[in-house]
This record gives C-alpha cells, structure tokens and sequence, in this order.
C-alpha cells in the first residue's frame, strides 16, 4: 500500500492537492493533501471519492463502434487497431472530397492539465482541419479585467486573510471554490465582515454576514451606483487616484451622474439606501477585497459588467492595502510556456476558425461551406453541456456526420458517436496542473495502470498521428518527457525562481509572488485605465442584457450544483440520486401559476423545452426560476437546461450567455385515470 501526491484535473477555480491510497493498483482511498498551501487537506464531496470515478462500473474499456442508430447507444467491442483504422480512412476520405476543414475538433477542461488539455491542438494544427475557439467559459470576465488591469497579476487568494471586507460577488463560494473559505474565516475570527452578491439566495448567500440579491445581468449597474456614492459622498481615495489610475475624472463627468442610488434601484432591484450602505462600508474598509466569480459575466454585457466592477478597487485604492485588491482569475498558467504543447506555429494561415457555442448552429448549416463532416470530441460533452442543446443533438444525428468520441463513461454525447474511444482518469497518465482560481502548481504522474485499454488523450494523438502520416519529431515524445519540458519552461516563464526539485517530485509548489505585485500594473500607461482609448467605448458605461429585449415571464437562472462539476460526476449515483431536474419558485409566482412542491412543469421558449420538477422556495426572487446543475440526459425526461440557453455571445471576447435567458412555465398536463376519462 502506497500513498501517492497528485492535484485534482477537474474544471474548478481549487486544483486540490490530493493523497491518493494505492493498492494492488488500485486506488482504494483519496484525500486532502493538508500540505497544500491552498487547499489545506480539505476535499469537496466530489474529489472525497475520486476512487468511485476512477473504478466506476460504467468506465469506458475498449473501442466500441456504433451497431443501431445514431443516439441510440448500441455498440459493439472493437480493438485499437480497428478503431484508428476506421477514423483515419474516414479522413481521409474527407480530406480528399471535402478538404481538412470539413474535421473539426472540440474539446474544453473535462481535464485542466496542461498536456492533455492541449493534447490534440497539434495534430488538428497540422492536418489543417478547422480551428476551435474555446470561449465557452468566461473570457468576458477576463476581458473586462484587462480592459482595465492588463497584465497585472490578480491578488492572490490568501491576501484576503488580512481584509475587513470581503465581497463575494456572482461566486457560489460553498458549491465552486469551497477552499477559499479557509481564507474569508481566518479573516472573520479577525472581525471581517463578508458580502454575498448574487441573483438568488445561494447557500453562500445564507452563510455570508449581508446578501445582496441583484437582479440577473444588472451587476454591472449596481457597480456604477456604487461609483456614484462613492465619487459624491467623497469617499474616492483622491491620492491614489492620482499616482495610479488613469481615467476617473472621465468617469465622474460623463457617466457617473445618472446612475443615483434611485436609478440603479429601478435597474438592478437593490434598495438604494442597500446600495448606498453598500458603497460606505466597501470605501471606508480598511482594506476591502472583492472574489469575483464568472456568472455575472455569461450575459450578453458581461465583458462590460466585469470592467465596471474592477472600477471599484481601484477608485477606494484597495490594491494599497494589506489584505485589499480583487482576484478574477489567477495567473498561475503564466507559469509555464503551454506553447511546448499546444505548437500554435503548427497551425496553417487562414484555416476556418469556428466558435464552440455556435457547435449546433455550425452542424445544421446546410449553407456551411465546407460542411463539417467529422467531429472529434475530447474533454467535453456538447450534447448535454453546449448551449442550443435541440441544434446540437440535431448536427449530431446527421449520418453524413462522422463522429468519433474519446471518453470515460457513455455520456450524451458518446451516445451519438460512429466510434467511441475509451479515455483515462488523471490518475492513469502523465500532467502537470496549474490552477486559476489560486497560485500553486503540481505535477502529477500516472499512479495506477490504465483502466482497461484506455488511453490518455496525448497517447490517442500519437496514435491518431502515425496514422494520418505525420512525421513530426514533435509526436514521438512520451508524455512524461512533455511535462519535463513544461516543468523546464518555468525559468524563464515565471518571474521569480520556482522550486523546480520540488516541482519535479510532485510536490505542490506556491508560484512565488513578486514584491508589491498588486501596484506593479503592466498596463500601457502603467496606471489603472479606467479610460481606456485602445477599448470601444474608451469610457466604461452599462448596457442592459440580452434578455430584456426577450419575451417571457421568467429570467432563468442556471446556477452550479454542488454535487456534480458542468456535467461531470453525473456518473456517480450517490451524488445523483435525487432532485436533480428540479426548478425553484418564489412563493408568490407559485401561488399565481396555482404550482405546488412536487408539480412537473415545462418551461419554454424559442430555443425549445425542459421538464422540472417545482420546489418552492424563498431563495428565488418573484420573476425568476432557479436551475442548479447540469445533468445526463438519463437523469432527465427531454434534456437539461441547455434546451433553453442561447449560442449569442458576449459583448466583447465571444464568450458564453447561459444565463441570458427568459422562460415561460406551464404545468405539465397529468394523465387522467379512467375514473376521471368517464
């Protein structure tokens, strides 16, 4: 019996540090590594069991090809040998009829390590097939941020230690970065107060010491109420204005004036005198730090609505301040140079690039020139977690699509595939992992043979590689003299000297931070650009989102599960046993539609349709309907919430609306008994 060092792969701002019991190859046991200097030998009931993911039942452990119809789930064993055969006569075939941009990839963080998250841009890059965004997450947020901020690294979690006030704005702290509460309670023993900014009441809402509950995708408007408080009750920190911020004069004058606390009340649904409060005690703290997650930024104004919101710390000077600044997302990626693996110079000038919210869109274009013929699918489940959810099952069910699925379990998407690949777990392969949510790095290495006959995405490559003829010297390297080299990168990569003895090891390593970072801003003007002429407009200024212009009685707000990470973990029953398509209700729009706790409704709109279950609940707000997770079509009667989201995209970096969204709700008609037909 052994026990093992590694991180946890998964999608999540966290990357734990995790002790892995191995025996008989097996891993029988995973915890916290408390030697983590984030996560702190704490795991989320997820990671708790990793050991159930890993040796499910339900993994993947052959090839299999498609035998019944598209969707239908039947397959048959086939071997390695076969499988690659198959995919690359069928490129080829492609290539030569259609050219190499009818193949697309599409692939996002169903693992976050770095090589094998990266592991197939080379081998796309190189046949010339169509060229993935990866925008589905929430690069408005970061847009928003350097908009302002550039280059300059965000704070690191742990300063929060040392702030009075903490505002956790669009974060479900408890359900996605549950480790950061070590750090906002080591601050509240030392008096801090904690703020929760959401749309609806969170568990994070009830825990914190204020909520205030903002209407969905007017976050940006509450910043600029803020603002307006701030600037006339002179409460602005004039002196570091002055030697650090480039752009509030501007401000002040030509957008500041219209939104009163009585105007942003009407915009956002906060009580002005909250929202007047609110501005006091965020400009009078002694060091205020503001958490912001991504959900306010998956609205069609979300690239604006995170640019406002960093306005707040450096108009109160926060980033002087021990314990004061704002972490967006971390830039411990900046570690390395992804690049070794990624070899964007492989890629041809002028290939199609195409957006993966627009997946079902792109695969029913019958216009589409050429028309996408293949799709590989790794790291990633569209079927259940891509936006326009009808679309996509729709491109997904054409027999002309080829369509092959590189996976652990039978997921939504596998179920359409011609041929499916069984895939690893992070404890059967090579990576190294960094984190965005905080500053440590990790390497961690295979600890257990692979399940069955699976393989790792690098390892497919490989394969995928030598059969389309590609004789790179790039495609011959073991996984592990990969992370070597990553590991290598970070002496010129990161700024300071990185302990790369322990780094090799497998020891979690805290990126060390450069002194007085947080007034070390990289930006053109080495000050905070409020205005920023190279933006458009130069001036922040709130719009409203997409769904204001939508007609239903409902903002749908789809919100994380704790239980289960995008659609991740739906193969673990313990966790997915109960209420899962389930729609939360104010008490007032219950009793209005005549809805009881338990009633099935149906909510729709132009994208289509999804069945819940009604909770009644105090939490929603009246004129709104809470959804939490996102879940396996087997767990559903016709599909998840991706029925009703939309494929537009953000205002600035294309990134995802989900949240954008309006619904109507009708009950679900019960079927009569024959006592009731007569």
């Amino acid at each position: 019996m052994e026990i093992k060092k590694t991180a946890c792969p998964y999608d999540c701002p966290d990357c734990c540090g995790l002790l892995v019991t191995v025996e008989n190859g097996r891993a029988v046991k995973v915890a916290g590594d408390p030697d983590h200097p984030f996560t702190r030998g704490t795991l989320c009931p997820k990671m708790a069991h990793y050991e159930r993911t890993v040796h499910s039942p339900k993994r993947l452990t052959t090839p299999l090809k498609r035998v019944g119809k598209k969707g239908e789930g039947k397959f048959i064993p086939i071997s390695w040998q076969e499988a690659v055969d198959t995919i690359a006569a069928r490129w080829q075939e492609i290539i030569a009829t259609d050219g190499a941009e009818a193949i697309l990839p599409y692939s996002y963080a169903g693992t976050m390590g770095t090589i094998q998250y990266s592991a197939g841009h080379a081998l796309f890059f190189a046949l010339g097939a169509s060229s993935l965004d990866r925008t589905i997450c929430a690069p408005a947020k970061a847009h928003g941020y350097r908009a302002l901020m550039g280059k300059t690294l965000p704070t690191a979690p742990q300063e929060a230690q040392h702030s009075d006030y903490i505002v956790l704005w669009s974060i479900s702290m408890l359900a996605t970065d549950i480790h950061f509460k070590h750090d906002v309670d080591i601050a509240r023993k030392r008096g801090a107060k904690v703020i929760c900014i959401d749309t609806y009441a969170t568990k994070t809402a009830q825990w914190a010491d204020e909520f205030i509950c903002v209407k969905p995708g007017t976050d940006g408007a509450l910043a600029l109420g803020m603002l307006h408080v701030i600037e006339r009750d002179g409460l602005a920190n004039e002196d570091f204005i002055a030697r650090y911020v480039q752009g509030w004069p501007e401000l002040k004058e030509n957008v500041l004036p219209q939104y009163t606390p009585q105007k942003t009340a009407e915009i956002t649904g906060v009580p002005a005198e909250q929202i007047t409060h609110f501005a006091h005690a965020f400009a009078k703290a002694e060091a205020p730090f503001i958490r912001l997650g991504s959900g306010q930024s998956r609205y069609g104004n979300g690239a604006m609505t995170s640019r406002l919101i960093t306005c707040l710390p450096a108009v109160v000077g926060a980033y002087a301040k021990k314990g004061g600044g704002m972490l967006t997302s971390a830039a411990g990626s900046n570690a390395f140079d992804k690049d070794i693996i990624r070899r964007p110079d492989m890629e041809k000038d002028g290939v199609r690039h195409i957006n993966m919210i627009k997946l079902g869109e792109v695969l029913t274009d019958k216009n589409l020139q050429p028309a996408i013929k293949s799709l590989y699918v790794y790291s990633s489940n569209p079927a259940c977690t891509a936006p326009e959810q009808e679309k996509v099952v729709a491109g997904l069910m054409r027999e002309d699509l080829f369509t092959v699925v590189h996976e652990r379990f039978m997921t939504d998407t596998a179920r359409y595939a011609d041929i499916v690949l069984p895939a690893t777990t992070s404890l059967e392969h090579e990576d190294i992992y960094y984190s965005y949510g905080q500053y440590v790095v990790q390497r961690g290495s295979q600890i257990i043979p692979p399940v069955g006959e699976s393989k790792s995405n690098w390892q497919v490559t490989q394969l995928l590689a030598e059969a389309m003829g590609l004789t790179d010297d790039f495609f011959q390297q073991k996984e592990v003299d990969l992370v070597n080299h990553i590991i290598e990168s970070t002496k010129s990569a990161w700024s300071l000297p990185v302990d790369l003895s322990a780094l090799r090891s497998g020891e979690p390593v805290e990126l060390p931070m450069p002194e007085n970072y947080k007034l070390d801003f990289r930006t053109s003007s080495g000050k905070i650009e409020i205005f920023n002429p190279q933006m458009e407009p130069a001036l922040p200024d709130y719009f409203p989102p997409y769904y204001a212009q939508d007609k239903g009685e409902f903002i749908l707000i789809n919100s994380p599960d704790p239980r289960i990470l995008d659609s991740s973990f739906n193969e673990r029953e313990e966790l997915t046993r109960s209420g899962i398509m389930v729609l939360q209700l104010n008490p007032v729009d219950a009793s209005r539609l005549q809805l009881q706790a338990g009633d099935k409704v149906i909510a729709e709109n132009p994208q289509g349709s999804a069945e819940f279950v009604v909770k009644i609940s105090s939490a929603a707000t009246p004129g709104t309907a809470v959804s939490e997770g996102v879940w396996w079509q087997e767990y559903t009667s016709c599909g998840n919430t991706n029925r009703l989201t939309y494929a537009r995209t953000t205002d600035k970096a294309a990134g995802s609306t989900f949240y954008d969204v309006r619904i109507n709700l009708r009950p679900l008609q019960k079927k009569l008994d024959n006592n009731q037909k007569a």
